[in-house]
């Protein structure tokens, strides 16, 4: 409900007013007339999740009245603090003015409505004591700070009135007022949380961040639009968020999370919500963990994909049959991993990032991204949701484990496609088109696992130890569509299918196989069909199910491949996306010892299986 009110109008002049945007420091307080009875403030408790509009103040108030002692506000919330330009009205106890700076001294419940110029609001409440804040339409600004500055309490909670548009923005420097680096348009020393009842705030900081957490934040509901030269969101200790929408444009990352102090805070728990990020940083960025239940990303970093590195046929070779010319050892060569070496101290431009685990259960990812689009320094799991990646550098790399349980996964444009010391495949659809390796077990960090001549028989088992026997690739279900430039599947140790459905497509010119391992290569079960070149040509040399490997000369894509049991049933019939020299097909149906027909083009003749 709500009631006319006198208001006391409040016009502090002193010039070095304590928390004043001119940096001055604290030489008097201004304080309130108290003729006024004081407005109840309600608690923490009986403040509402969901606000509705009719319990709530009206957002058509305007930014400048004539007379202050006609306003009407809603006391359920609590006390009311009007902005009129460099005006403020009030009558609350809590609440000093210096200026155009507000101080509130104590916790409670607080209107806030109107325009501030050049000032801000301050929290300056006992350590135990719980503040929350009701932005109806604000718009303040502050040239030199942090229009928010919630510098002592147990906890900030902040509300936006439904169907309000509220604007908080920075100038274009931050220049010090205590011993704290006020680099924020909100910067928050405590705890503090953003409910959004369908409200909308825009934030703009052309110097700095956009919101600085140095404890745990949250976000509930509502729509958040920030503008900022830095980090969109830098959160010190946690960050969690529901069913929230934001449009992030931000000159570092979009959203970042880490606690240089402690290396065991920095997480981010998302369950849900938009996500509209374009960075020259990282999109989204965890110090320890990143957990997303569901949600919808669109996420560009570095300008896309086209921006990424520049990798060269070298790291490949081209033309050789014995060996990788640009591999270690090999001149002039330069492997991924002396690569990141290099760029260490580079700006991180990934979609995705965690410099520790990532789960996805399920959500829709748009990501466009210079370097990895998801990345994570230890371990990922994917249980579902829908990809559409596009990187400069790996479409989804991980340190030590990736693990794709489910899942509609589509990479059109990447140097190489799934990343991980060990890559394991359950389930999901998986398509993928890779300048380099379209699958990649490596040996090292961030790296392709270069290593090595393989040299030995075409058709060969690897050598053992060559390049390390780190690495696997474990296959057992899904279906799997890799079009690659380097090699199709490669291992550092192993590679194991035992189902699933999947298909490599690789060249005819470089260094590349279908299949390159350096231990195992076992298949028994699901289909297996590739294509590639025939110089350094490996198969399975474990073999559970029948295999059919096979020179066929050189053939041009979309050359049909059709393989026929001796009764003449067709048991496997495609045509690759590439030229091809060599086919390597297995199945449940192909048995070992039995003898086929197979038809590549003009090519015909019996095969018996492996």
């Amino acid at each position: 409900m709500s009631r006319k009110i006198v208001i006391s109008i409040l016009l502090s002049l002193l010039a070095l007013a304590f928390f004043s945007c001119d940096n001055s420091q604290v030489t008097n307080n201004g304080t309130i007339d108290t003729a006024y009875p004081h407005n109840n403030v309600i608690s923490q408790e009986s403040l509402p999740d969901t606000l509705n509009e009719t319990s709530a103040t009206e957002t058509d108030t305007p930014h400048s009245i004539d007379d202050p002692s006609t306003l009407e506000y809603n006391t359920e919330f609590g006390a009311l603090i009007y902005l009129d330009g460099s005006k403020i009205y009030t009558q609350s106890k809590s609440v000093t003015v210096n200026g155009t700076t507000v101080v509130i001294s104590s916790g409670g419940s607080f209107e806030i409505r109107g325009t501030l110029n050049d000032g801000k609001i301050v929290v300056n409440a006992g350590k135990n004591e719980t503040v929350n804040l009701l932005l109806n339409s604000v718009e303040i600004s502050c040239s030199t700070s942090a229009p928010l500055y919630f510098l002592k309490a147990d906890k900030v909670n902040i509300h936006l009135q439904p169907n309000s548009v509220n604007t908080l923005s920075n100038g274009g420097e931050y220049i010090a007022i205590d011993e704290n680096n006020i680099d924020g348009v909100i910067y928050s020393k405590t705890d503090f949380s953003l409910k959004g009842h369908d409200g909308k705030l825009i934030i703009n900081s052309p110097a700095g961040n956009g919101i600085v957490g140095k404890d745990n934040v949250s976000f509930n509901g509502g729509e958040y639009i920030i503008n900022s030269a830095s980090h969109g969101l830098d959160i010190n200790d946690s960050l969690t968020i529901e069913g929230t929408s934001f449009t992030i444009n931000s000159g570092k990352d979009g959203i970042h999370v880490e606690n240089n102090e402690d290396a065991t805070l920095g997480a981010i728990t998302i369950t849900s919500g938009n996500y509209n990020i374009e960075s020259a940083g990282d999109g989204i960025s965890a110090g320890t963990s990143l957990d997303i239940l569901d949600g919808t990303f669109n996420i560009i970093t570095g300008g896309g994909y086209e921006n990424g590195e520049q990798h060269t046929s070298e790291n490949w070779g081209i033309g050789g049959f014995g060996g990788r010319p640009g591999g270690p050892g090999g001149p002039g060569g330069r492997s991924r991993q002396q690569e990141s070496e290099t760029s260490e101290d580079s700006t991180s431009i990934k979609g995705i990032k965690s410099d520790g685990n990532i789960s996805i259960v399920s959500g829709s990812f748009t990501i466009n991204s210079a370097d990895d689009s998801i990345h994570a320094n230890s371990s990922i799991s994917i249980k579902g949701g829908s990809f559409e990646l596009s990187s400069g550098d790996d479409g989804i790399h991980a340190d030590n484990t990736l693990e794709i349980h489910a899942g509609n996964i589509n990479i059109p444009h990447c140097y190489e496609g799934l990343e991980a010391l060990d890559v394991i495949v359950s389930g999901g659809d998986i398509t993928l088109a890779a300048t380099d390796d379209g699958i990649n077990a490596a040996g090292g960090t961030d790296s392709s696992g270069f290593g090595g001549d393989r040299g030995g028989d075409r058709f060969g088992g690897g050598i053992p130890g060559s390049s390390g026997d780190k690495g696997s690739v474990k296959i057992s279900g899904g279906n799997l569509y890799i079009n690659a430039s380097g090699d199709g599947i490669d291992a550092n140790g192993t590679i194991d299918i035992s189902g699933g459905y999947t298909v490599v497509c690789g060249p005819t010119v470089g260094d590349t196989a279908t299949l390159d391992y350096d231990t195992t290569a076992t298949i028994s079960g699901g289909t297996f069909i590739g294509t590639g070149a025939y110089g350094m040509a490996q198969t399975f040399n474990n073999v559970k199910q029948g295999v059919i490997a096979v020179s066929v000369g050189n053939q041009a894509a979309n050359t049909e491949i059709l393989l026929k049991d001796s009764s003449g049933n067709t048991v496997i019939s495609y045509a690759p996306d590439l030229d091809f020299a060599v086919v390597i097909l297995s199945t449940t149906e192909i048995v070992s010892g039995e003898d086929y027909q197979l038809f590549v083009g003009e090519l015909s003749g019996s095969v018996k299986a492996q």
